[in-house]
């Protein structure tokens, strides 16, 4: 039958054709050649039209970072399916949410979160098929991995149409929401992230290392399908390990790996070693590095950092491969960028805004089902992204938070990037997380969840004396809570929804109870 492969299939079948001895995936102590690469993913393609998934249907892959996530995403889209990647943290009504709202009528999944899938099946009756990894069919399980990779090592026999950019529909992370579903409608995003990836300096033969998540975009645009354009071997870890992650690129002789949030906070408190620069990596793709984070982690580790944003909800990137401390960079691939006021006027260098940007091809994604909050994405013709930032008069963007983890207190809204910034160079806390509970004078107070340093003892009074002229002076905490951890996203993106919710506890350090006055002008 007539089939028109995606991009992404057209490489992978020219990989495995041009060298199919080569290694593409390192897992492990395991590799994985280019020509059983292809052999697997036609392996699963086959199995999952045995099991009766169609073109233009979806699969949601449920699993951590292992090989099997990559041949059943692969497999969807070489028979013209689309996976949807779920994140393992998901559960209850947001899991029944992501299920049924993407419409997937099979579901992959490993076996210890089998349970969690039976337990919402009651509530996505569009799921007709359960596969299981690591374990056998029964409690609403069909078939288990090793049934699909059994099937038949041919081209798939069904007419498919290129589905475009991943192949995934991928879910935005939900932590001001519900999440929503990101459909692609051209190939605009490709342009852009060409731009992204070549900045790597990662040639072909090379390997690129990540320890972030296949469900999140990072992962699995970058990383996966930047290695896959780039002719390099992709070393996939389990999850993230701020102890190994260098062990680990050394192993795997990587020369590239790439960051989120806090991870380059966490990775410098990290006892010094010896072996920190003893390593093959040269570049380091960051998003959110810290500024005052940033010479000390290219020193301490011998590396390159390339700052860079983006977001899976629609293609505008920015891009720093200049090294220009604290930015996140200039647009690539042709997108405009703006910081806009209130008014959607555009303001001047060094003031604070919502950034927003347009693609030349104008409003290249959807949210699944939601022509309302899409419309409203898109406003005017531009994408609002809900992030604040600023330009400087070079033209360079420098992000200032979310607009909606903004707190408003006294009549000034406050950054929680701005407090969080400050905190995390304490020599003695290892990640702090800033946000709004209630005022009983209207407005917000300024709470903080701190977690201490190994082995150091924080005192809150000293937390809040640190503070003290490094930030305006109504920014200053009122409450600080000492905590064993934060609640966040399996990308390392703190939930600061539950931190809202659970508001001001039993064991907050308030400021003002302790005799250090938090009233107007301070």
């Amino acid at each position: 039958m007539t089939r028109t492969p995606s991009f992404v299939e057209q490489l992978i079948r020219q990989r495995a054709g041009d060298h199919p001895d080569h290694t593409w995936l390192k897992w492990k102590d395991t590799t994985v050649t280019w020509g059983e690469v292809l052999s697997n993913i036609r392996r699963v393609a086959n199995g999952l039209l045995e099991l009766g998934v169609r073109p233009g249907e979806r699969v949601a892959i449920m699993a951590a970072n292992r090989p099997e996530f990559l041949w059943a995403h692969f497999g969807s889209m070489f028979i013209g399916a689309q996976s949807v990647p779920v994140n393992i943290s998901q559960r209850g009504v947001t899991l029944s949410h992501i299920l049924g709202n993407s419409d997937a009528t099979a579901v992959i999944v490993q076996d210890d979160l089998r349970d969690v899938i039976e337990s919402v099946r009651k509530d996505t009756p569009a799921i007709r098929h359960a596969v299981v990894i690591d374990g056998v069919p029964g409690r609403g399980v069909d078939w288990d991995f090793d049934r699909l990779m059994g099937a038949e090592d041919v081209d798939p026999d069904v007419e498919v149409a290129d589905a475009g950019g991943a192949g995934a529909m991928l879910y935005t992370s939900g932590t001001t929401g519900p999440p929503k579903g990101v459909v692609s409608t051209s190939d605009a995003g490709a342009a852009v992230g060409a731009a992204v990836i070549g900045s790597l300096g990662v040639g072909a033969g090379d390997t690129m290392y990540t320890a972030l998540p296949l469900f999140h975009g990072n992962a699995l645009l970058v990383s996966v399908i930047g290695s896959i354009v780039l002719d390099a071997a992709l070393a996939l870890a389990e999850r993230f390990s701020a102890s190994r992650l260098l062990e680990d690129c050394r192993r795997h002789q990587a020369v590239e790996f790439n960051t989120l949030g806090g991870m380059i906070s966490i990775l410098l408190k990290q006892p010094p070693r010896p072996d920190d620069r003893d390593h093959s990596v040269r570049t380091v793709l960051s998003a959110g590095c810290p500024p005052d984070r940033w010479e000390e982690f290219e020193r301490r580790f011998g590396v390159r950092l390339v700052e860079f944003y983006g977001m899976i909800d629609s293609p505008g990137l920015l891009l720093n491969a200049e090294g220009r401390i604290g930015s996140m960079g200039k647009p690539v691939g042709g997108v405009e960028f703006q910081v806009v006021d209130g008014n959607e006027k555009t303001v001047g260098p060094g003031q604070v805004g919502e950034l927003v940007f347009r693609h030349p091809l104008g409003a290249t994604t959807a949210y699944h089902k939601l022509p309302d909050a899409t419309a409203e994405a898109y406003r005017g013709g531009w994408f609002h992204s809900g992030d604040l930032a600023e330009c400087d008069a070079e033209g360079f963007f420098y992000y200032r938070g979310r607009k909606k983890e903004s707190i408003r207190r006294r009549g000034e809204n406050i950054s929680a990037w701005e407090i969080e910034t400050v905190l995390n160079a304490h020599p003695k806390v290892l990640e702090a997380a800033a946000y709004a509970v209630p005022s009983e004078l209207g407005e917000d107070e300024v709470m903080v969840s701190v977690i201490p340093m190994a082995g150091e003892e924080v005192v809150p009074e000293d937390l809040v004396a640190y503070c003290e002229g490094k930030m305006a002076r109504y920014a200053v905490p009122r409450y600080v809570e000492l905590v064993d951890e934060l609640p966040k996203t399996e990308t390392q993106r703190v939930r600061y929804g539950e931190l809202r919710a659970r508001g001001i506890t039993n064991t907050a350090w308030d400021r003002e109870r302790a005799g250090q006055p938090t009233g107007a002008g301070t």
